[in-house]
């Protein structure tokens, strides 16, 4: 999400198609909110990469029908879920990545921060998320489907 912005901070003409690894329903929301004109994850690369530059050279967006109804959804989505959107792109990541098991060491090597940052960043996450143990943050993702 940074580098998109970083991106669009420097072109805002460029356009830009994330191929994540990560599911429509994880990130592909918040890369398009940061500005990316497109998200495609991996697993759909094959069928679709394609045409998805096509149409953002076109000058078009690119959504799948996933990230379609998700749009929607948050567009319906009533003010409870408030709380998730108080995150910042790199809380949710590290929301994210604990709730896939990762340690604060792990995430904190493979977003090259120091282990003090990702401790901040988790912090952060329980007190927006009014949660006081580490296990609650887990029970938490869960419950609202973040893996």
């Amino acid at each position: 999400m940074d580098l998109i912005h970083e991106i669009r901070s420097l072109n805002s003409s460029l356009p830009i198609l994330v191929l994540s690894i990560y599911e429509e329903d994880q990130m592909a929301l918040r890369a398009i909110k940061a500005g990316a004109n497109g998200y495609l994850n991996k697993g759909r690369a094959a069928n679709d990469l394609f045409f998805a530059i096509t149409k953002i050279l076109e000058g078009k967006k690119f959504i799948t029908e996933t990230v379609a109804d998700l749009l929607v959804n948050e567009y319906q989505r009533e003010k409870s879920d408030d709380y998730l959107k108080e995150l910042s792109d790199r809380e949710y990541f590290v929301l994210l990545r604990l709730a896939a098991g990762e340690t604060i060491t792990e995430i904190s090597r493979s977003l090259s921060l120091s282990v003090k940052t990702i401790s901040t960043y988790r912090t952060r996450l329980m007190k927006k998320l009014k949660l006081k143990h580490i296990v609650d943050l887990i029970n938490f993702a869960k419950d609202n489907n973040i893996s």
